[in-house]
């Protein structure tokens, strides 16, 4: 190789094109609305770049995940080599398909990120922090648009965290669809109204929680237009209806990647992403 051509294995903080720059990851198939989501909250100090994982005989199978999550280091290693400060890793499934548990996904976050000297957060594993950071104890999970083994890991691993969950299922079970073939036709968007709805309907289920969680990145046509919106878009409109935190796996992870980067939300938002203001 000409020496002359040869780039830096380092950035400076003068070569970055943003003083804060985050990189997302995605599963095969899956248009991710976090970039976007992320930059419209952030102060103008933020650049985001997505890495969508590319596996073509992809059927979203939790045994793939597994087989799989050598992955997510080479992500880390992509972006870390572009001068990203700290990487997300969206979907919530991930942290319970490894088999790793609690602890083991902790440290493997805690290793990936000493190894590139990059931050890396996964979604799931930033829903217990960011309930630990709130003092919860008793959380109920709306299961949402998640296959009933999807949705149950999540509520396995919340437990094996240390919460109290009183309550969980997904739509089929709040009774909104038949079945689960049902759900997935909708490609996980849904009803605007969907969302108030199945809320209102997991806390008459359990009341008596410190908070109320939704499994995944889930979308309803709430926006403008009837533009799909993920809860970090709902989760201000559903406090006050239910007078409790309500957390997503993406304000979660979201949460998670401003704590790091020392920055808050530039726009309103619930509780959570509230609390980097103080």
């Amino acid at each position: 190789m000409n020496s002359n051509l040869a780039m830096p294995s380092q950035w400076s903080e003068e070569h970055k094109l943003f003083p804060h720059q985050v990189g997302f990851t995605c599963p095969p198939f899956d248009y991710d609305a976090a970039p976007s989501d992320f930059l419209r909250m952030s102060p103008e100090s933020v650049g985001v770049h997505g890495w969508m994982l590319h596996l073509p005989d992809y059927v979203h199978g939790l045994d793939q995940r597994k087989q799989n999550f050598g992955m997510l280091e080479d992500f880390v290693h992509c972006m870390s080599r572009n001068g990203v400060d700290v990487c997300g890793q969206v979907g919530s499934n991930w942290v319970h398909a490894s088999g790793l548990g609690v602890e083991g996904i902790r440290q493997h976050c805690a290793d990936l990120s000493e190894k590139y000297q990059t931050r890396f957060h996964m979604a799931g594993y930033a829903m217990v922090e960011a309930l630990r950071a709130m003092n919860v104890e008793k959380v109920a999970l709306n299961g949402a648009y998640h296959w009933p083994e999807w949705w149950q890991g999540t509520a396995n691993f919340l437990r094996e965290a240390g919460f109290d969950v009183l309550w969980a299922g997904n739509f089929v079970d709040q009774g909104w669809f038949p079945n689960q073939d049902a759900v997935n036709s909708e490609r996980w968007v849904f009803d605007g109204e969907l969302a108030s709805k199945s809320f209102a309907y997991v806390a008459e289920q359990a009341p008596d929680v410190d908070a109320y969680l939704i499994n995944g990145m889930c979308n309803f046509r709430s926006g403008p237009g009837g533009l799909p919106q993920r809860p970090l878009h709902l989760s201000k409109g559903l406090e006050e209806m239910l007078g409790k935190p309500v957390v997503g796996h993406d304000t979660a992870l979201y949460w998670r990647i401003m704590k790091d980067l020392g920055i808050a939300p530039t726009t309103p938002q619930g509780i959570l992403l509230e609390s980097l203001h103080a």
